[in-house]
């Protein structure tokens, strides 16, 4: 066999070697590449739970499912603490920050009508709450502590029924706040409305009732504003009563908000109440009262109490809400708040003037305050003038809330009652 002929029928001579380390490579860069991937993923998932409003609960009504109420608990404080962890590693320089623009100068007086010598006569009094300041000195943002007027938009040269502040009570964490309304109950009324899901309910008469999860058609005129209600029902089986049915029956040891017939608001400790439970229009059950009477619940400064936190603890740091009233019963506070534990949202009510307080709802896709304001262009269903507007930036919700959208979870709305 000539040379020529042997080179060309020989076999290619292949190192052992050159193929196994680009095999070896292979395998650790997918090994890697999936372990890269790990955080890219959770931190995908975790901003979409804080940016898509169903997604969060969805998962973690999932997860309970799947494997229970105790490790999903685990894991939310454990995310909860990463993500303050990470905040405060990252955000220990920012200072305290506005929600809104801060006027410089008092609100101008309402105009004359034409041809008039005098200002315009008022159909509704005046309602003003006293400015309360910041809650720590030397540590707030422009504005904290001073109410701000939250008009009627339906009668916009009226006084303002509605007002709001806001305060940062922590000093370690600069973008924790808490924004207060402050309704003048002589001139607005509080409703409480079921949602299309919750509460969960086994009562025959409640199983029957056709729900909306919107205001009520007749409130559609007079409706200024719309926030969250309390727990889920499987998160304490509080109880609560409206529309005239009893969803889920009392249970003792809790806080209620509760109407009575000569349109007059309670906000106190269920067995303070319970005796003139056959003469309430509605109540809603929460967990026990932050503040009752000017004092704050010894429960608030436990090492551990998860009261007011469903399953988390009371010193979890997350976005929470809650309702009250001054010692004298005559103004209605609502808060929504960012980054506190259940203390700190207890004692900033207590500073904007809240003698009782009860919390509603946690977590990051249930509180939220909206008010009714003009559309900006024509909207389909039900009120089609009308959307609704968060009270303060950062708050999730969609223009069509509790008018036209059917909320899933039970909560509150606020009417101006007719001018005296």
């Amino acid at each position: 066999m000539s040379e020529s002929a042997a080179k060309a029928t020989a076999k290619p001579v292949v190192s052992r070697t050159s193929g196994a380390p680009k095999k070896r490579w292979s395998w650790k860069r997918r090994i890697l590449l999936t372990l890269g991937m790990v955080p890219v993923g959770l931190l995908a998932l975790w901003i979409a739970i804080h940016r898509v409003e169903w997604l969060g609960p969805w998962l973690a009504d999932l997860g309970r499912s799947i494997v229970g109420d105790d490790a999903i608990t685990k894991l939310e404080d454990f995310a909860y603490g990463v993500e303050d962890r990470v905040n405060r590693a990252t955000r220990a320089d920012e200072k305290p920050e506005p929600m809104w623009d801060v006027p410089t100068e008092p609100p101008a007086p309402v105009p004359a009508p034409s041809g008039s010598a005098g200002p315009a006569p008022m159909l509704y009094p005046v309602f003003k709450p006293t400015d309360v300041g910041p809650m720590l000195k030397g540590f707030s943002a422009p504005g904290d502590g001073v109410w701000i007027p939250v008009a009627d938009a339906r009668n916009p040269t009226e006084p303002a029924p509605l007002w709001k502040t806001l305060l940062h009570p922590d000093r370690n964490r600069s973008w924790s706040s808490v924004v207060v309304v402050a309704a003048d109950l002589s001139q607005v009324r509080l409703h409480l409305v079921a949602g299309m899901h919750e509460p969960i309910t086994k009562d025959k008469d409640a199983k029957a009732l056709v729900r909306t999860g919107n205001v009520a058609d007749e409130d559609l005129a007079s409706v200024l504003a719309c926030f969250n209600g309390g727990f889920k029902t499987t998160h304490g089986q509080y109880g609560m009563k409206t529309h005239g049915v009893t969803f889920v029956p009392p249970r003792p040891r809790s806080c209620a908000v509760a109407m009575f017939p000569d349109d007059r608001l309670e906000v106190r400790s269920w067995e303070a109440l319970e005796a003139r439970v056959d003469t309430m229009s509605w109540f809603r059950q929460t967990p026990m009262c932050m503040v009752e009477e000017g004092k704050l619940h010894p429960g608030l400064q436990l090492e551990t109490n998860t009261h007011w936190g469903a399953t988390l603890d009371k010193n979890t740091v997350i976005r929470r809400s809650a309702i009250g009233l001054s010692a004298d019963s005559k103004t209605l506070f609502v808060s929504i708040s960012e980054a506190t534990s259940a203390t700190t949202i207890a004692t900033a009510m207590q500073h904007a003037g809240a003698a009782n307080v009860a919390q509603l709802d946690v977590n990051f896709s249930y509180p939220k305050f909206v008010t009714v304001e003009p559309a900006t262009e024509p909207r389909e269903g039900r009120a089609p003038t009308w959307q609704v507007k968060a009270i303060a930036k950062g708050f999730e919700y969609t223009e069509d809330d509790y008018l036209r959208k059917p909320m899933s979870r039970d909560f509150f709305y606020l009417t101006r009652k007719k001018a005296p």
